[in-house]
This record gives structure tokens, sequence and C-alpha cells, in this order.
């Protein structure tokens, strides 16, 4: 298969020849690197690679050119390859054009000149467009083959893993190929996985699917200074700040990084991404910069039980090994809230999924599809599906919403999204595995309804995963983790504390151990917030492992 193509374009010969210099030094390996000194001449040597099915990875242009201005250039040059990314070279003076270019034509950066040292200035902006398009890129198939259905909870528990981890596959429906079909009767289940080398994987489990994957499953030592159970904003920012900091860390993750910030496909808020970056995306990029730093992650890796022995906190794994720390850090964040209704467990990743299920959407194209909720998760959720549901209706069970404005702004606006406020669902109808429509109910007037669902995508409360720690530490009756200053009342500390201290801030009831995110109670459910915590989390671990 070719190299994917570069192509750099400005006016200047200077410039020209310098930034290709740059080009070629740092990525001439893995691209082909093409330039160009005119809009007219870029656009013809696109047409010839559309022509040839070649594929472009990035279009680095100078906005300031006669006849042609860089923007106009990305307009048309996005026609042909809509998924390159696109970067700017403006001058001072062109900055406030490059910042409207972001939403006229989906902009994905802009570098001012001069550049120099491309090490700092240009190389880290194009290492982590290039990695997010790669991870994204439609390229001829020569990976991971799933073979399942729609109907098969397991395939999509395996797809969605695959899909979140950013790991390219080629699915295989049952129901329409006749190769997966030809899987099916001979291995008798679902989902079939056929990797490159030839394996086979049968219904497999999360933890055999990473392993095979070449994700790292085991601990490399037995002793940590941090064990951090969650693997989502919060304690991926805790491994980085502790990892910068030269502590050991390990994060143990049962099921996909990211938290609930990884079902959003869209977060708009964020610091630092004035285009949106998506869930997965934001995890993948913090995984990357967490194990730069040494820390360790271990993915589907489930912790069952944890203990306290004089100065460590003990963890035990679901295939009975144990990891040892000096403290741990809950990070497990919250699921979304079963919603109770009849029926809804037989359907439950087979129309029925909570989150937006990346992987699911697009097979619901030109359907009508449901969104339960009304926060911003629900909203991100909404936009997303609009791309390809026929209609998106949201069920809000209150009378108002309670997301960010920008996302009612956008759900208004958005001719497919349809808002029914007091209302909830009360019955599912279709066969088994196989959603074909709903009962709702308007609380306020009592009216019920039977309307067509193909899909229905649920974003409802939260439920702390906090049931490791529950006999451990104090916790609200809702299960969320008290901390730091809230365990102190009337003065008092809380029951069984020994230490002639107060908890530090993040601590909980038991000396050493740590809750940071959306598993602690008094946080407020952004993912700036858990990111927050965890670097807060970590500077009141290093103030404890100093007293030790």
């Amino acid at each position: 298969m070719p190299k994917p193509v570069i192509l750099t374009l400005d006016d200047e010969p200077a410039v020209l020849n310098a930034v290709e210099r740059d080009l070629r030094q740092k990525y001439g390996r893995d691209y082909r690197i093409l330039k160009a000194d005119a809009g007219s001449v870029a656009l013809d040597a696109l047409k010839q690679l559309q022509a040839r099915a070649e594929t472009v990875a990035l279009l680095l242009v100078d906005q300031r050119m006669p006849q042609m201005s860089g923007t106009d250039f990305l307009d048309q040059a996005r026609a042909l390859f809509p998924d390159a990314k696109k970067v700017l070279l403006t001058a001072y003076a062109d900055t406030q054009a490059a910042i409207q270019s972001i939403n006229q034509i989906g902009l994905d950066y802009y570098l001012m000149k001069p550049w120099d040292p491309p090490q700092e200035n240009l190389y880290p902006v194009l290492d982590d467009l290039l990695d997010e398009w790669k991870a994204n890129v439609k390229l001829p198939f020569e990976g991971i083959r799933v073979a399942g259905a729609l109907w098969s909870p397991h395939s999509h528990t395996v797809k969605d893993f695959l899909a979140r981890h950013l790991i390219s596959y080629q699915w295989l429906d049952v129901d329409k190929d006749e190769t997966a079909r030809a899987l099916a009767d001979t291995h008798k289940k679902l989902p079939v996985v056929v990797f490159p080398d030839g394996a086979i994987l049968v219904e497999p489990s999360l933890q055999e699917l990473a392993a095979k994957v070449g994700m790292q499953t085991r601990a490399e030592t037995k002793l940590y200074d941090i064990i951090a159970i969650g693997a989502g904003p919060a304690g991926l920012s805790a491994a980085v700040y502790a990892g910068s900091e030269g502590q050991s860390v390990v994060v143990l993750e049962r099921g996909v990084p990211g938290g609930q910030a990884g079902n959003s496909p869209k977060i708009e808020n964020y610091l630092g991404f004035p285009s949106g970056v998506s869930g997965m995306d934001l995890a993948r990029r913090a995984i990357t910069q967490a194990k730069r730093f040494g820390a360790e992650i271990l993915e589907a890796t489930e912790a069952v039980r944890v203990r306290v022995e004089d100065k460590y906190r003990i963890v035990t794994l679901a295939d009975g090994s144990e990891i040892v720390g000096k403290t741990l850090l809950m990070a497990s964040g919250a699921t979304f809230r079963r919603l109770d209704v009849p029926g809804i467990d037989a359907m439950t990743g087979a129309g029925v999924y909570y989150g937006a299920a990346f992987t699911e959407a697009t097979y619901y194209r030109d359907q009508p599809v449901f969104v339960i909720g009304g926060a911003n998760s629900a909203g991100q959720g909404a936009m997303f599906l609009s791309r390809f549901a026929s209609q998106v209706t949201m069920l809000i069970r209150r009378d108002s919403q309670w997301s960010s404005k920008y996302l009612r702004d956008a759900e208004e606006a958005n001719p497919k999204i349809e808002r029914l406020f007091n209302t909830e669902v009360i019955a599912l109808h279709g066969t088994p595995g196989k959603l074909e429509a709903l009962t709702i109910k308007n609380s306020k007037t009592g009216e019920t309804q039977t309307v067509p669902a193909a899909a229905m995508f649920i974003f409802i409360g939260a439920m702390p995963n906090s049931e490791l720690v529950r006999d451990l530490v104090e916790t609200t009756d809702k299960g969320f983790i008290i901390t730091g200053p809230d365990l102190v009342r009337g003065g008092k500390r809380p029951k069984g504390w020994m230490l002639d201290r107060d908890p530090y801030i993040l601590e909980t009831s038991c000396p050493g151990i740590f809750a940071a995110g959306d598993v602690r109670f008094g946080t407020n459910n952004r993912v700036a917030h858990a990111t927050g915590e965890g670097g807060v989390a970590i500077a009141a671990i290093q103030q404890y492992l100093s007293t030790l």
C-alpha cells in the first residue's frame, strides 16, 4: 500500500523548501512528502492522488497567497480528502481568519510563522494530528475481523472495546455476510474474532482480547507507591502527575479507559481544544502521556477486593493475584444508572445501549432513535447520533434541562433533534434482541403513546463504583465516598481515625486511601473537575507518603 501523503503549499520558495525539509526529516520514513507553490497546482495534485486511490493524511498550507488563500484552498481540498488534517501557517495579522476557519472549514490547527525550532513548535502539533488521523481513518483493511450480530450483546462488547482503544477492525455481520455466517456455523458462538496471524478467539473475555492485542494486563512489580483504580480522567491525570514526580504508580481498569468521558463523541468546553475533542481521543492522549512518565496502565484488569495491612493497601485481582501499594486512589468513577423498565435487560447491547455506542450508531442510519437523559452526556450523544439517525428524540424526565448552554443551543438548532420534557419510557416492544417501539408517558398530563424506535441510548443518573471499599471508608447513603474536610463533623474526626491530624484533602476515613472524580462525594461531574482532582489527590498522597 502506498505511503499516505503530507502535502505542503506555500507561494514563497524559501518558506516552501524549509517546510518540506522539516517534514521530510521527521516524517519522510512513514509518509510521502509533496509540495506545491500554488493552490491550483496543489488541487491538481490532490485530484491525481484521488484518481489513484491514494490517501492524504495532512495538508500544511500558507494562508496569505495570491489567487487563492489558504482557507479557500482547504475548503476545496476537503471535498477531495475530507479526512485529511488541515493546518494553516499564518502571520499574526491572519489569526482572525484562522480562528473563523475552525468553524467554516473544520480547520484542525493554525501555526504562527516562524515555527523554528520545529522540535518545539511544529512536530508536537503534527504528531498529535497524525496520531488522531491514523486512529480514525479508513485505510484498506489488513487487521482484525469480528464476525457477530447486532442482536448479540457480546458482539457489541467486543466492538466497543476495540473501538474505544482505537484498534482498527472489520465488522462482519452474520445476517449479511457469507464469511461471517460460515465462521458462526463453524464455531457455534458469537462473536468470532479473527486476527491477522490466523489466530481465532470465540466469544472472548476482555482480558483474553486485551492480552491478544498486546495490552498490559499484569503488573511488573509487587509494590507501588500508588495503586489507582479506574482509568478515567481522574485516574489518568493522577498517573501523569505521579509519574512525572517519580512515584511508582499502577492504574487498574476493568473495562475501557476514559470512564464516562470516553462515551462523549465531542467535548467542546475542555481547555486547549478549540475544535473539541472526543472522549476516546482525550483518553488516548492521556494514556500515552502517563506511560511516557513510567506509569503502568493495566487494562481489562478487574479488582475484586481491597484490604489494609499495616502501612500497605492490598488489591486482589479477579485472577487471584495481588498488588501491594503504599496508598490507594479510588478513581473508579460512576456508571449510568440502569433504566428500570420491564424487558430491558434482554435488549441491552442489542438495541438498548448505555452511552453513545460509537460502534453501533452507524447501523441505525436513517432510523428513529431515542436518547434518555438531559445532561451534557445526553446532549453530546444526541448531537453525535443525529449525524446518522433520521430523528433523535430526547426524553427528559424534568421540565427543563441541566446541560451546558452551548449544547442546549446546538440541540435547538438541529432539525433532527426533538426534546420531550416531563417524559419517560414505560415499556419496550420488539422481539428478543431487536427493539421496535417504545411506550412513553408524559408525567404531567398522564398521556401515553407508542412510537417507533430502532435504538435507545441511555444517559441517566450516576451510580458510584465504590463497592470495593464500602466496608473500609465512609460513604453517603448513595455510595459516594466522603473525603477530607467533609469527614470532620462538629470538630470530631471520623470514627476509628487514630492519627493525630485531620484527613488530608481527598483522603478517606481510612488513612492512605484517597478518592477523586465521580466516585467522590462533592464532585461536579465535569471532565476538567475530575482531571483537576487527580492532580490534587497526588499532592495529598505525596504529603501522606512523606509521613511513612
